[in-house]
């Protein structure tokens, strides 16, 4: 197995494992909200913190799912063009395309990791009268943005080999085939 498919293979699988075990995150989310309607319609008692813990945690599973959903084609796409194209034509487009993409997605990464350290430094807090801390909040973007730059980075390299007809890369082989070879 080539450095070039290894490489792809790693970060590929680095956020589908990461996007698995953030996509748990909707489990907890469901349970606090239905404990806060427990709490304000059948004991008349509502909470501080659900509401905004739940808001928190739905913060950090939009952040941290970025490079999942793009390993996994999950983005939305306009592809009224780009579907009629063959695979390789396809893999220009995208890779014309690409310099969008990581001018937000970098920009996002700069920004994020600014404000992270910011909040980090001072250990931000909401203020709200419960007063969580929000650092580790804002923490989860820029390493959420870094794992989309890295899958997207796996995706232009991805779309180079389609490209030029690179043979030391194999696109339409499985990562348990990858595995065994």
């Amino acid at each position: 197995m080539s450095v070039l498919t290894a490489f792809i293979r790693g970060i590929t699988r680095l956020n589908d494992f990461v996007g698995r075990w953030i996509a748990l995150l909707i489990f907890a989310m469901f349970a606090f909200l239905m404990l806060e309607v427990g709490f304000r319609y059948l004991f008349n008692s509502p909470t501080v913190w659900t509401n905004e813990l739940t808001q928190m945690l739905f913060g950090v599973y939009a952040v941290m799912s970025g490079g999942y959903i793009m390993a996994h084609r999950g983005h939305v796409n306009v592809d009224l063009l780009h579907s009629q194209l063959s695979p390789r034509k396809r893999a220009f487009m995208d890779i014309f395309t690409s310099l969008i993409f990581f001018i937000f997605t970098l920009a996002l990464l700069w920004f994020g990791i600014d404000m992270a350290s910011e909040s980090i430094s001072g250990w931000e807090t909401s203020f709200s009268a419960w007063n969580p801390p929000v650092w580790p909040v804002k923490l989860a973007i820029p390493v959420g943005t870094g794992l989309l730059v890295l899958q997207g980075l796996a995706k232009l390299l991805e779309d180079i080999a389609i490209a030029f007809n690179l043979d030391y890369y194999r696109p339409n082989q499985s990562l348990s085939e990858g595995e065994q070879s």
